[in-house]
């Protein structure tokens, strides 16, 4: 049986701004992510990001997580924490957008199997310290949430020897895509790494957060993390992705679109 938790904060007028502000996006966004999160609920291949790139290429999970308790952070449709809970891993999932967590449940009791869901902020968590043995987040917290806070909260999460990944847009796409709405990365810089934090981009409202390498490393550090890996993903040559308005293939075959981050708490 699931643990009890108390009540993940859900009143907008509760909320940072930034956070409202992803949760009215992110219920206006979920409508566009049920098909892919169907897809993915029904399969148990576990693949990352935009570009679908299989786990037995990257090898981006622990090589067992049978009895793990493992927080989702942003679990959105919630197809991660169910990859993991088919593993025997018994995942608990939150997410700052009703819309996205109304979706997850339909997905659930479509395809199975069962776990907890939770409305709330990844940067303010209602779980005990130490509750969960890993804490994990593709897209998510990782983009959506500010990592000054999100980071400090999954260190507090885990239990000591925990282990953490999460996969976001590199820095490098980042400094490459230009400020308009659906343009996707060029060759050249288009805005400085240093001082990289808060991005809107023009025609959105929504807000996310990209920090250069150098500031992950000293705030993960600094929070009680021993980095293991850093993998800059390149999809496979024959890769598709419904995001060319980021990324097209040619250009993430050269350089990194999206990166994973593993890294264990020190004991």
């Amino acid at each position: 049986m699931p643990r009890p938790y108390h009540r993940a904060m859900s009143n907008v007028e509760d909320l940072p701004a930034h956070v409202a502000a992803n949760r009215e996006a992110w219920d206006r966004y979920a409508v566009e992510y049920v098909e892919a999160g169907r897809r993915n609920w029904a399969t148990d291949e576990v693949s990352w990001g935009i570009w679908g790139i299989p786990e037995a290429d990257v090898h981006l999970l622990p090589f067992d997580v049978r009895g793990h308790d493992v927080i989702e952070l942003g679990c959105g449709t919630a197809y991660v924490s169910a990859w993991l809970a088919r593993r025997g891993a018994r995942p608990v999932g939150i997410d700052n957008s009703p819309a996205q967590l109304e979706t997850a449940r339909k997905l659930m009791a479509e395809f199975g199997p069962e776990f907890p869901v939770h409305l709330g902020n990844a940067e303010t968590t209602p779980f005990p310290d130490g509750s969960f043995d890993g804490a994990i987040s593709e897209y998510g917290a990782a983009l959506w949430a500010d990592p000054y806070a999100w980071v400090p909260e999954a260190s507090r999460l885990l239990k000591p020897g925990g282990w953490l990944m999460f996969l976001t847009n590199s820095a490098l796409l980042t400094i490459a895509l230009p400020e308009q709405e659906d343009a996707a990365a060029t060759t050249s810089f288009q805005r400085p790494m240093f001082g990289m934090h808060r991005q809107v981009w023009e025609g959105d409202t929504s807000v996310e957060f990209h920090i250069p390498h150098g500031a992950w490393i000293d705030l993960l550090r600094a929070n009680g993390f021993e980095i293991e890996r850093l993998v800059e993903l390149q999809p496979p040559a024959d890769a598709t992705t419904r995001y060319t308005n980021i990324a097209t293939l040619e250009w993430a075959r050269q350089w990194p679109s999206e990166e994973a981050w593993i890294a264990r708490k020190r004991g």
